[in-house]
């Protein structure tokens, strides 16, 4: 077999492979959710791989400690270290898989498009 054909076969076991780690992580990451109590343990949230609520519970003593803007505040307030727990987890799964370049927001932010994925994604050109 000539060097090119032996060098294509490994670009497309490569390929393949990470075509495989990229799948085994979508299934991975839609399974990652993030919790978190308060300090005073009254309001726990739970978000989802995409920051969206799962569950929130509240302590019964809340409603007769907490006024409704300080229920509120807490539960915002959960809800973001919650899904940082959810980001920081993405991270560490699709670390693997990430070129450096490629900004980790780009491919779970709002942004999200084929074009991250591409080599030099996030980098512009002169005149751009």
């Amino acid at each position: 077999m000539s060097d090119s054909w032996e060098l294509l076969r490994q670009l497309v076991q490569d390929v393949n492979r990470q075509a495989e780690q990229a799948k085994e992580l979508h299934r991975k990451a839609l399974d990652v959710t993030g919790s978190s109590q308060s300090k005073d343990g009254m309001v726990t949230v739970t978000v989802g791989p995409q920051g969206e609520l799962r569950a929130v519970e509240f302590d019964p003593r809340v409603y007769r400690e907490l006024s409704p803007t300080e229920l509120a505040a807490c539960v915002v307030e959960q809800a973001a270290i919650a899904t940082r727990q959810v980001s920081d987890e993405l991270r560490t799964l699709a670390g693997p898989l990430i070129a450096d370049d490629i900004p980790f927001e780009d491919l779970f932010g709002e942004s999200v498009s084929f074009e991250s994925f591409l080599p030099g994604a996030g980098r512009r050109g002169p005149g751009e």
